[in-house]
């Protein structure tokens, strides 16, 4: 046995070692549990004409539905952010999955557009709370020298799961009606939970800055690095530094987030999130409306409409690399000025079905890695004991922006503008958020904290 002195950084040691099967465990589950919500989001798009038809709603108050499970999102963020960051990643994971897939099935079987919305609401919730802690747990399981290259990676679980929910609509709402899909968007998340609580193992660097959990450590960190001995060993992990903890109050994460170290940076993320995000789910929300408008078949538009997050699988991958290489301020901050150009030339595309397919393709791209890089951002800037805090509460406002983009979607498709003026509008706050990175400034490096400091 090969012995180990101590103390052991966590984050050090984990990013010395080869990428084992553990960390590959890490990144399928949160792969599946990203995909759950990527499916999510396309459901709810893909059967909304079904809406119209069925119970005579009017394209206008689609926005209702459309932003109920956004404001769940958001809320759910939120609310479990701080919750994961005391008492663990694993527990709010497993909860939260089982959540969202059981009112997913519920909401199957609503009988109005009221109850609809409000059980979609309830779901946003679940997802909410999921989506944050799965990025903080990856981000915690991967080694720095790409870091951000395995969370795009599992990240592009949500354009798998967008593309998973556009193929699936496009056969099963002709068959077995729109219900069938938000059938299917509920069991899968339930079987999920169960294997997550049997699984999944929980964060190192979390269990590092509480007292007590040495045996748990090195029991995870055994798995990375079969054949060490950890007896005896003491174990740190990554924090604010001491001033700021000192301000915060030591416990408090949502005030470490806003404390004068990082508020400029938050608040900076938090805009940029906030623009991204309306541009992203204005896209996936209204993309198959707008396509059957502009005269495509329900069968045809849900497949052009799969174009968008099969560029976002790609563009997650490639930005995950160039963030490891260039730096993540940097690559997102191109990437929004690129995506700003590209949904002009989508707009002015819709009488062209090739260019058409192509715009969408490249939109899918740059915009769904722009918004997906955010977060794998967010969790490089904050400290373990307030990082999934930091990415929920950017998310939660971000899903804010989210909600803006669905209200604003059904506003100016009400007042009958068209699909190039649509679009070109979708480039401001592109161009917004790229200019909010630009003002940030690089964050300061972390200082260890030792488990057993009280």
């Amino acid at each position: 046995m090969n012995r180990i002195p101590h103390p052991i950084d966590v984050q050090s040691f984990i990013d010395a070692e080869r990428f084992a099967p553990l960390q590959w465990l890490v990144l399928l589950f949160g792969f599946l549990i990203v995909s759950a919500d990527g499916y999510d989001t396309a459901a709810i798009g893909f059967i909304a004409p079904s809406l119209v038809q069925e119970w005579g709603v009017a394209r206008g108050e689609l926005g209702a539905v459309m932003s109920a499970a956004l404001a769940g999102l958001g809320l759910g963020a939120i609310l479990a952010g701080p919750v994961a960051d005391r008492f663990g990643r694993k527990c709010v994971l497993v909860a939260s999955v089982t959540a969202f897939g059981i009112c997913t099935l519920v909401a199957a079987q609503a009988q109005s557009i009221g109850a609809l919305t409000a059980l979609r609401f309830i779901t946003g919730l679940g997802l909410g709370a999921a989506m944050p802690t799965t990025i903080t747990m990856m981000s915690e399981y991967a080694p720095q020298r790409f870091r951000a290259l395995s969370v795009n990676a599992m990240y592009c679980g949500f354009s798998c799961g967008l593309m998973a929910g556009g193929a699936a609509s496009a056969w099963l709402i002709p068959h077995f009606g729109w219900r069938s899909v938000l059938m299917a968007g509920g069991v899968v998340p339930l079987a999920l939970a169960l294997v997550l609580f049997v699984f999944q193992p929980e964060s190192a660097q979390f269990l590092a800055v509480r007292p007590g959990n040495e045996r748990r450590i090195a029991r995870i960190l055994r798995r990375i690095a079969p054949g060490r001995d950890f007896t005896g060993c003491t174990f740190v992990a990554h924090t604010a530094p001491l001033a700021t903890r000192d301000k915060s109050g030591g416990k408090a994460a949502l005030a470490l987030l806003l404390a004068h170290d990082y508020r400029r940076r938050t608040l900076l993320l938090w805009l940029t999130m906030f623009m991204s995000l309306l541009v992203y789910y204005f896209m996936t929300n209204w993309m198959p409306t707008l396509l059957r408008k502009a005269g495509f078949s329900v069968e045809h538009g849900a497949l052009m409409a799969s174009v968008f997050p099969l560029g976002g699988l790609i563009g997650n991958l490639i930005a995950g690399r160039l963030m490891d290489r260039f730096g993540a301020n940097r690559t997102i901050a191109v990437d929004y000025l690129l995506s700003a150009l590209l949904v002009a030339v989508l707009g002015a595309s819709v009488d062209h079905p090739m260019l058409l397919g192509v715009a969408l393709f490249l939109c899918g791209a740059l915009v769904t890695s722009a918004a997906t890089s955010m977060s794998t951002y967010a969790s490089m800037i904050y400290p373990t004991e307030a990082r999934t805090t930091g990415v929920a509460w950017m998310q939660g406002v971000g899903r804010v922006g989210g909600m803006a983009g669905s209200f604003v979607g059904a506003a100016l498709l009400g007042l009958g503008w068209n699909f190039d003026a649509l679009f070109a509008m979708l480039a401001l706050p592109a161009l917004a958020s790229a200019g909010a990175l630009m003002l940030m400034k690089p964050q300061r490096a972390f200082a260890p904290v030792n488990a057993m400091e009280p």
